[in-house]
């Protein structure tokens, strides 16, 4: 047996205890691999809630479409409605708390059926409100149940045949690339999504985040990539940057730095 079944069957017991269930999907490694695991167990007596927003990539929600036509899920795609609560939209420290807050809030409004999430134990060590909003709606953490760390969820697509999610990179969600205390806007978050699709696209970067900060827009990249860029490609897309966002805000390009637009303690 490999560690795979065993956490499988780990899995299984904690889906075999809360018959219904709900999946709340991101889009990510994490959901879209609760959620395969899920139905194959669970079949129809599971649902997989996307909340598509200007907060989520389109590429997320074109993959969490495409793998519930290919898989036969049970898909709805909702509004979580966080863009209607002012203590999201002022973008404070603790902002997935409110985030979380409505998306586990709207689906429990629309489900009696146990809501699960994809967080993992790496998550529980870092500082994440959205895990107090999970505990207020009484969601489960089927992967935390079965002591999986990311890795672990990582080798369970790939031992599943999901390569594309067993590589794909983390993508937290929009909001996340917009310094803490600056307000969240739909079309900042539009854009954010255009410049970093566009620099997939040109550059095939192993990792990009686009940051929104006070003195104006900062390009991560991994440092191989950024070695790459010689003075007149950083010009060049500096221009298809501004023209993304409709002004004329400087652009900066740096090394990828895991949560850098996050200032804890800001706008709390």
């Amino acid at each position: 047996m490999t560690e795979s079944d065993a956490f499988l069957i780990r899995l299984n017991a904690v889906f075999d205890s809360a018959r219904p269930a709900a999946v709340a999907l991101s889009g990510g490694v994490d959901s879209m691999t609760l959620a395969f695991t899920a139905h194959a167990r669970l079949g129809s007596d599971v649902t997989m809630y996307h909340a598509a927003s200007a907060a989520v990539p389109e590429s997320a929600t074109g993959r969490v479409r495409t793998y519930a036509e290919r898989h036969g899920w049970n898909l709805r795609i909702v509004d979580a409605g966080e863009f209607g609560d002012e203590r999201y939209l002022a973008n404070p420290s603790n902002r997935c708390f409110f985030c979380k807050s409505s998306l586990y809030g709207t689906l429990s409004s629309l489900t009696g059926a146990q809501l699960f999430s994809g967080t993992n134990t790496d998550d529980l060590g870092d500082w994440r409100p959205g895990l107090k909003a999970a505990k207020n709606n009484s969601v489960r953490h089927p992967f935390v149940e079965a002591g999986m760390s990311k890795a672990d969820v990582r080798a369970m697509a790939a031992a599943h045949g999901l390569d594309d999610l067993a590589e794909l990179p983390s993508a937290p969600c929009l909001s996340s690339r917009v310094e803490t205390a600056l307000r969240i806007d739909p079309a900042t978050l539009r854009a954010i999504d255009t410049v970093e699709m566009l620099l997939r696209r040109d550059l095939s970067p192993q990792t990009v985040r686009c940051r929104v900060r006070q003195g104006g827009v900062v390009v991560e990249l991994d440092e191989a990539t950024l070695a790459t860029l010689s003075a007149a490609t950083r010009m060049a897309l500096s221009d298809r940057i501004r023209t993304t966002f409709g002004d004329p805000r400087p652009v900066q390009f740096e090394s990828y730095t895991r949560g850098s637009a996050f200032l804890r303690g800001e706008g709390a």
